[in-house]
């Protein structure tokens, strides 16, 4: 018998005796080998006792594993969750009550909840546990996912500047500037560099930008190296809706993007939604489960999830779900398709500005009549209602005269915890159709 014909005998020999390990030679269900694209909800802009939220982390993210959410974001103000950090009873009652330790201990347990110092004693302290330890608890592989962020705080002329930086690395100290847009450069740079340097992509998004009415759509249209920002945060003090001499945050984004598509040559701003949550006990506030992103990805890892949130293959939502969401370039026709709920009627506006549009603007001004440090007053030209489409599937095909065309899908149904009075849900899609406007037609022609 030859060497070669008594290897092949034992090989089937061992094939047929040995057991197999069922979780080898099964498909796996979680993760497969050929994963399909698929929607995944997430939040990233969460705080809580780490910085001024008022529920512990562990059971923050209980909060948002439980309601189907698949990644969580905490993104305490100037500081990441780690270290060894112990907080005074006495904070944390002041802050949430008495409440929220007897919810942690009873989800958690003894074992798990590390105190110090007698329970009626001054210096009675619980001890806040850093993301590295507590993750491994709430995480589920392929379900539920964990990602570092910090929300830099930052302000500039007097105005507040915040930027959140999601799949963080090491905390990044707020830079400042002489003006609200060299704010956010110095910030953007530094996020820039950590990722350079640590090898892994961050998201950096703007916050709120009608908080303290600090960020102008001028701001938003000139940080071109800045390509995302909040066009729904679930605070109810971020002034979503403008007053009477401001504009809502909306409008912001649509000026901001003619701008940056018209004037800039350089690419929109996509629009993240998120909560902004800070209470977590029932008390008026920013609350959990306002506001979050729709991300379509092969795969629930950070890297995968940033690279089609860079490729705007993702939506914001309030409350409204899509079953899918296209844009053919071929045909240039952007379709929208709802996943409707019973008893429940849908309108979806296709809005964007073309090309022709009216370019005059005018400074806003105060009841005074003195003019405000605000966004400029536009043309209706800029952001207007392109078509409208009522029931669960809505097209539009562009015509090549738009600057950029994106979806705002309503529903006739109030959201379940409102930020502001009237409040329906909705879903945001992104801008698209810009990318032929980028060319500057300036340069001379042979």
């Amino acid at each position: 018998m030859s060497t070669i014909t008594r290897w092949v005998l034992v090989t089937v020999v061992l094939f047929l005796v040995l057991p197999v390990n069922p979780q080898v030679a099964a498909a796996d269900e979680v993760i497969p080998r050929n994963p399909p694209l698929r929607w995944w909800k997430g939040n990233i802009h969460t705080h809580s006792l780490w910085s001024d939220g008022n529920d512990f982390p562990e059971m923050i993210c209980e909060w948002y594993r439980t309601r189907d959410y698949n990644f969580l974001a905490l993104s305490d103000h100037n500081t990441l969750s780690e270290g060894e950090r112990w907080m005074p009873y006495s904070t944390i009652k002041e802050r949430a009550g008495s409440q929220a330790l007897d919810k942690y201990l009873d989800r958690f347990g003894p074992h798990w909840v590390e105190t110090q110092g007698a329970p009626d004693a001054p210096d009675y302290a619980v001890r806040l546990k850093p993301l590295n330890e507590f993750r491994a608890l709430v995480e589920q592989r392929g379900k539920f996912l964990m990602i570092q962020g910090e929300e830099i705080t930052d302000q500039a002329a007097g105005k507040p500047v915040h930027l959140n930086a999601t799949n963080i690395k090491s905390l990044i100290q707020p830079l400042g500037g002489q003006t609200v847009r060299e704010a956010i450069n110095n910030n953007l740079r530094a996020v820039e560099e950590q990722a350079q340097r640590a090898g892994r992509p961050i998201l950096l998004h703007i916050n709120h930008p009608n908080f303290g009415f600090a960020i102008t759509a001028e701001d938003l249209a000139a940080v071109v190296k800045e390509r995302f920002f909040e066009v729904y945060n679930g605070h109810p003090s971020i002034e979503h809706l403008g007053n009477a001499t401001r504009p809502g945050v909306e409008l912001l984004w649509d000026i901001a993007n003619t701008l940056r598509i018209s004037e800039f040559k350089s690419a929109p701003l996509y629009g993240v939604g998120t909560d902004d949550s800070h209470e977590y006990h029932g008390r008026p506030g920013s609350r959990p489960g306002r506001g979050w992103i729709m991300v379509r990805s092969r795969y629930l890892t950070p890297e995968h999830l940033i690279r089609a949130i860079n490729a705007g293959d993702f939506y914001a939502s309030s409350g409204v779900t899509l079953t899918d969401l296209k844009f053919d370039s071929k045909s240039q026709t952007l379709t929208v398709a709802i996943h409707g709920e019973a008893g429940v009627k849908y309108r979806t506006e296709f809005i964007g500005t073309k090309i022709d549009y009216d370019k005059t603007s005018q400074p806003r001004r105060g009841e005074d009549g003195e003019v405000l440090s605000s966004t400029r007053k536009y043309s209706t030209d800029v952001g207007q209602i392109l078509h409208t489409v009522e029931g669960n599937l809505a097209r539009y095909q562009l015509t090549g005269r738009e600057l950029y065309v994106r979806a705002l899908v309503t529903a006739d149904r109030p959201v379940d915890d409102p930020a502001f009075a009237g409040q329906l849900q909705q879903a945001w899609t992104q801008p698209v159709g810009w990318q032929n406007h980028l060319v500057d037609d300036s340069s001379p022609k042979n």
